[in-house]
């Protein structure tokens, strides 16, 4: 479990946007929670300078590279691996304790072996990188055996941050479904990891299950020539995360029940069933690594009905780290989402605007995935059905990203009606980039 001191803590802070009022006989209640983390370090290309001298957050990282038969078709796809991987290792800060694993139906320690993690500076970089140049493709995919690997390792040092990085450019065709699932579940919680495909041989819902299962970013990186780029924001990113294990920690009064826990930006990740109970009537929500970053999380309570002119607390958000010995670390942020029930039916009718905003995103996400489902099964009047409201939806939510991947899918008549065709030829690596990506939104407008 992480344990730090508050020099190297982030200031928390949260925010809790919604509606509190209820007509009568309501029950229930919305809120956004918007939490963020300010003043402890930096994400991004500045992370790095940010902590001289290797002084900064202990962290420790496990890079897995596919290095099964396929990643030789196109033997690009292997020299991208490399050289991502390579550019990756020049990101660690000072200090940093990492390893390199060669994935295929075995895991292989490529570098420092011998059980054990190297402690990044110029001399073990280079070595890193000598190392890589010996990695050729060959062999079948095993996913969760690169996991536990890197979970033995990245649990081997006393760190505050354990992060993986894993690229696949494949099905994961030599271990089963439930072995993966079991991995997931044994290593949940122990490291985060983001999760790349390469080409379009993957499989998506296996890719995002494991980024979302440890926590973590999943994306396409279609053309191998763009592997360096992202592994470099992606260590970068990872070199700024400075608090792990940070949970949600929602209490609720007797009589009141938590529906869902979502996060909703900057995507879509529902939380509900990983709750832990953490005492009477409250329970944590993982979160996993923070930096300087923002978050909203979408909370919907069901309070037992009240009569009119009463009001309740309904729950209690904050902020916590749980330590080892069953005490936690308190970050010092909490929210408040209260009930109150009117007659005022100009009040108990509005929708708050963050909340109308994140429902239509996480709506928007699940009928990506819905048309996309329908239209690989043939049905395309269900799927047009999906991608036009799709549509819609990002046009009304201003998600212009997302709206530009649907229109590579489907032709656009009216967004605003969502009336659309499908397209008759669609390039795989764009459906596969829309099916990743369909879970990213966009903050609502202030």
């Amino acid at each position: 479990m992480a344990n730090f001191s508050k020099s190297n803590v982030p200031q928390f802070s949260m925010d809790v946007y919604q509606n509190e009022y209820l007509p009568e006989g309501g029950r229930e209640v919305n809120a956004i929670v918007t939490v963020t983390a300010t003043g402890g370090g930096t994400v991004g290309s500045a992370a790095a300078a940010a902590y001289p001298q290797g002084r900064g957050p202990s962290a420790a990282v496990a890079l897995m590279v596919d290095c099964s038969g396929s990643m030789d078709y196109p033997p690009t796809k292997m020299r991208g691996a490399r050289d991502a991987t390579a550019a990756a290792i020049d990101t660690l800060r000072d200090g940093t304790h990492f390893a390199v694993i060669g994935g295929t139906h075995v895991a292989q320690e490529v570098y420092p072996g011998g059980g054990r993690l190297a402690v990044a500076d110029r001399a073990t970089r280079e070595q890193a990188k000598q190392a890589l140049r010996r990695l050729s493709a060959g062999g079948g995919t095993a996913i969760g055996s690169w996991l536990r690997l890197a979970d033995r390792l990245l649990n081997s040092a006393d760190v505050t941050i354990r992060h993986g990085i894993l690229l696949t450019d494949g099905r994961n065709e030599h271990e089963s479904p439930e072995d993966l699932r079991a991995t997931l579940e044994a290593c949940a919680g122990r490291f985060t990891c983001d999760a790349r495909g390469v080409g379009t041989d993957w499989e998506v819902k296996e890719v995002t299950g494991i980024a979302s299962a440890l926590l973590g970013g999943a994306d396409i990186v279609a053309d191998p020539a763009h592997l360096a780029a992202d592994f470099t924001r992606m260590m970068e990113t990872a070199m700024g995360k400075e608090v792990a294990d940070v949970c949600l920690r929602v209490w609720t009064p007797v009589g009141t029940t938590i529906r869902f826990v979502k996060q909703v930006a900057p995507s879509v990740e529902d939380l509900t069933a990983r709750r832990a109970e953490a005492g009477p009537r409250a329970g944590d929500y993982p979160t996993g690594s923070w930096g300087d970053e923002s978050r909203d999380y979408h909370l919907c309570v069901e309070v037992p009905a009240a009569g009119l002119g009463q009001e309740m607390l309904a729950a209690r958000v904050s902020l916590v780290v749980p330590q080892g010995d069953s005490s936690v670390q308190n970050l010092g942020a909490q929210g408040l989402v209260r009930a109150v029930w009117t007659d005022d039916m100009t009040a108990s009718t509005s929708i708050n605007p963050q909340v109308a905003h994140y429902t239509g995103q996480a709506e928007l996400a699940h009928v990506i995935q819905k048309g996309l489902d329908l239209r690989k099964a043939g049905d395309f009047d269900g799927a047009t059905a999906k991608l036009g409201r799709a549509v819609q939806l990002a046009s009304i939510s201003g998600n212009a990203d997302t709206a530009k991947l649907l229109a590579k899918v489907v032709d656009v008549v009216d967004a605003a009606t969502g009336t659309v065709r499908l397209k008759t030829r669609v390039a795989e690596a764009d459906e596969m980039t829309l099916e990743t990506r369909s879970t990213k939104t966009v903050r609502v407008k202030k």
